[in-house]
């Protein structure tokens, strides 16, 4: 069933234009920035001969743009979490999908796992196009994939918390600006904080960051598992209780 429903919600997305326009939007955005990178890298290349130990392409051009993709990723998932249970209760459909004999887990990982299908696509598509590099100069595949990984991760994240706000209102205006500011605050957070503070260390951006320098760290994964895992129980719970109380 979770199969079942997490393909109806990848099927809806993709059903829709505006998700189109806002996937063309979004590597139109990206190829801007790879290109302006790229264009930099090559204007410095001269200088960069001379010098020992010089950044590659990986250092000069893959870390910079998927450190500005996480942060577009940041600012667009609201705005696909917001339809995922709050549109639900605004068109009141909601009723025949408590009705349907699914549990709220399986509601839950459902939607969840068919947007992350969803937004494997411009993760891919973005890691295809960096890939590319590959052809013209050595590139550190490593490096990339670290931060395909961690632009994963991250994502999961905003799409878990995403997705619980949309569980706690019946607007998706409201689920989608709520989403965005808790994120945006977590990332202010990850910015004027100490590195070693609890709060430096609570921000999905804080641990993105080792993962877009090559770092992998099994705490960084097991800190994605945790929060995915705390705010999509907060949105069983939520659905579970609408569904006993009304």
């Amino acid at each position: 069933m979770i199969r079942l429903l997490a393909f109806k919600e990848l099927r809806s997305l993709l059903s829709a234009p505006s998700t189109w326009f806002m996937l063309a939007a979004l590597q139109f955005i990206f190829s801007w920035f790879f290109l302006s990178r790229l264009d930099a890298f090559l204007q410095v290349q001269t200088q960069l001969a001379l010098i020992a130990n010089a950044p590659g392409a990986a250092q000069a051009i893959v870390a910079p743009l998927f450190d500005t993709l996480g942060l577009i990723m940041m600012m667009l998932v609201p705005v696909l979490t917001m339809r995922l249970l709050a549109e639900e209760r605004r068109n009141l459909t909601m009723p025949l999908l408590m009705a349907a004999p699914l549990s709220s887990i399986q509601i839950v990982l459902g939607k969840f796992i068919g947007l992350m299908l969803f937004l494997l696509l411009p993760i891919v598509a973005s890691t295809l196009m960096v890939l590319v590099l590959a052809l013209g100069t050595p590139l550190d595949t490593g490096l990339l994939l670290s931060n395909a990984a961690g632009l994963l991760l991250v994502t999961a994240s905003y799409a878990a918390l995403g997705l619980y706000v949309s569980a706690l209102t019946v607007q998706p205006i409201v689920a989608a600006i709520s989403a965005l500011a808790a994120l945006v605050g977590l990332w202010l957070v990850s910015s004027s904080a100490d590195a070693g503070s609890i709060w430096h260390a609570l921000a999905p951006t804080s641990h993105f960051r080792h993962f877009n320098t090559g770092l992998l760290d099994s705490s960084d994964l097991v800190y994605y598992l945790v929060f995915c895992a705390f705010f999509l129980l907060l949105a069983m719970r939520r659905i579970h209780n609408n569904r006993i109380y009304g």
